[in-house]
């Protein structure tokens, strides 16, 4: 069984199909990364796979279950455009919150180990609103690695992040990996992903161009797919 099986997926705004039966997997232990110009669809199919919005055709299948299911929640996480934590919180209470929200049997002791492994153990208990923007952006990888999800959702996780908040991330999800988890990120910046994926869709109008693994040949010239499958 696929961790995650897209099935056939089509999502129309009014008459316009920004997806045309979309159709990918992605085991245990892959990373696959999502390309395609913008509005190629690549945020509107995350979205669906993370159960926030709703296909008019096809199914969405995570080990088996539907995406809106409660505890198929509790397997996903996903960092967005925004970064998803309360300012008028700590950032303690912010990973404390959201522990209870998922159910975790010691949410204080996972948010102090999270906040550690994002480098923010020290401003723990520094109010989010006084954060800069790179210790916000850490808190919110946080907040979607804290109750150790089978699958992490990504879309574009790696623009407008400051470097260290690149190489905090980049360090989780090489070890999320190792792990056997399964990530599935939307990216502009191939570079970075392609560091990381071991396979590789790319979107074309709402349609799979092309979709299989990631060869040595596309991450050293992250442009090739584009090239070869794409629109130049």
């Amino acid at each position: 069984m696929s961790a995650v099986a897209v099935e056939g997926i089509w999502k129309f705004y009014g008459d316009y199909p920004a997806l045309r039966d979309v159709r990918l997997t992605a085991d245990s232990g892959a990373c696959l990364a999502l390309i395609g110009r913008n509005g190629a669809g690549k945020t509107t199919l995350l979205r669906i796979v993370g159960g926030f919005s709703r296909a008019q055709r096809g199914a969405i299948k995570i080990f088996g279950t539907e995406p809106r299911e409660t505890e198929t929640r509790r397997r996903v996480g996903f960092i967005g455009h925004g970064i998803s934590v309360y300012d008028e919180l700590s950032a303690l209470e912010n990973l404390i919150l959201f522990g209870k929200l998922y159910g975790l049997k010691n949410p204080r002791k996972s948010a102090l180990e999270w906040l550690e492994r994002t480098g923010l153990e020290r401003v723990r208990n520094g109010l989010v609103r006084e954060f800069s923007r790179g210790m916000r952006q850490r808190l919110a990888v946080a907040r979607a690695f804290l109750h150790e999800p089978s699958v992490l959702l990504l879309d574009e996780p790696f623009t407008a992040l400051d470097d260290r908040a690149i190489a905090v991330l980049q360090t989780l999800l090489r070890a999320a990996l190792a792990e056997g988890k399964t990530i599935i990120m939307s990216t502009h910046q191939l570079r970075e992903a392609l560091e990381l994926a071991s396979h590789v869709a790319l979107l074309v109008r709402g349609q799979v161009a092309f979709h299989g693994p990631c060869t040595p040949e596309m991450a050293a010239d992250p442009g090739l797919v584009y090239a070869r499958y794409g629109e130049g």
